[in-house]
């Protein structure tokens, strides 16, 4: 098997290969023939979490080096342990990464994707920034139709983490008003997705004015600048007063800030993106504005069949993807991290 892997943290990535690892019991066996590139991979790749005032969160434990990252993971059956008999070889499945220990009370109450001893794909064990991938079980793999297989990759990241988060904000926003935070991938994937969530009104907001066109092509109401000084009084006088929720996929400082400050009574905001900092508010603001803040990580596995059915329904926006061999791993995450990406950046094998 071939693979793109890291043998430092923030060292660039190199071709390796070595023997493909064997099926037994409940797993399967796939070629990965194709895999999303997340900005979450990047602070996988770099070790750490930008925690704000100098600090940082050390997420270097527990990984084996040299390291395969990639989660949004779509491929093809290639062998199956004496337990399968859900899938068989030749099965074209997109995989869900997002994995825990299966034994706990958090993974048996369905939100397996915040077990505190997880295995998930491309991030606490091998993903599929590879030619060959081990799925522990095969419920793990969903159907995903007649779905352009680089698309469908997508779903199983930045596509679920958008749809959780859209739910999370769904009862503030039906018949209201909401921001988007970031026309990144995961921005316009919410994009993609929102109109079959929710009938708000969606704006977006970002310092990139290409992102914020991307934004207004894929069906924004307007697009703001929030790093302009006159953004907030502006945008205050377009929604009649703020919006029901923001949702903010970009996870910095400025922009928490930006969609807290923005809301209407009784709004919500859902912090999605990594990027890093802190965040701060005067207490009295919460209940003055009977606000609520929230996190939301990636999406549960039913969350998952339920995008998964949307999305084979056609009932969700088309989304940019960018395209690219597999062995462009390494300069597609110096771009995504560079700020050089609109859309998202899928790799083939």
């Amino acid at each position: 098997m071939k693979s793109y892997q890291f043998e430092e943290y923030g060292a660039p990535l190199v071709e390796n290969t070595g023997d493909a690892p064997v099926a037994t019991g409940d797993q399967v066996l796939m070629d990965v023939t194709a895999c999303g590139v997340c900005h979450s991979d990047i602070h996988i790749w770099e070790g750490h979490f930008d925690l704000g005032n100098g600090k940082q969160l050390n997420i270097k434990g527990g990984r084996e080096l040299p390291f395969t990252l990639g989660h949004e993971i779509v491929g093809t059956v290639t062998a199956v342990g004496e337990n399968v008999t859900d899938v068989k070889v030749g099965d074209k499945r997109v995989v869900y990464p997002w994995i825990g220990c299966g034994e706990c009370a958090i993974c048996a109450s369905g939100e397996e994707q915040l077990c505190n001893r997880p295995c998930q794909l491309g991030i606490d064990v091998a993903g599929g920034y590879s030619d060959t991938l081990i799925v522990p079980h095969a419920r793990y793999l969903l159907d995903y139709g007649s779905l352009a297989k680089e698309l469908a990759c997508t779903y199983t990241c930045s596509g679920l983490t958008a749809y959780s988060a859209l739910n999370k904000v769904k009862s503030r926003t039906d018949g209201g008003k909401l921001l988007i935070m970031g026309a990144g991938g995961v921005g316009l994937a919410a994009m993609a997705i929102a109109k079959s969530v929710t009938d708000a009104e969606i704006y977006v907001a970002d310092i990139d004015p290409a992102k914020r066109e991307a934004g207004l092509q894929a069906g924004a109401i307007a697009a703001i600048d929030p790093s302009d000084s006159a953004a907030f009084k502006s945008f205050m006088g377009t929604t009649g007063g703020g919006v029901n929720a923001t949702i903010d996929f970009v996870g910095a400082e400025s922009s928490a800030a930006f969609g807290a400050k923005v809301l209407a009574k009784g709004g919500k905001l859902v912090i999605v993106g990594l990027f890093g900092g802190s965040f701060s508010m005067p207490l009295p603001m919460f209940p003055i504005k009977a606000m609520s803040v929230e996190g939301s990580y990636v999406g549960n596995l039913q969350e998952m069949r339920e995008l998964m059915e949307l999305a084979k329904a056609g009932k969700l926006n088309e989304l940019t993807i960018v395209p690219r061999p597999m062995k462009e791993a390494y300069n597609t995450l110096e771009d995504l991290r560079a700020g050089k990406v609109v859309g998202r950046v899928v790799l083939q094998s």
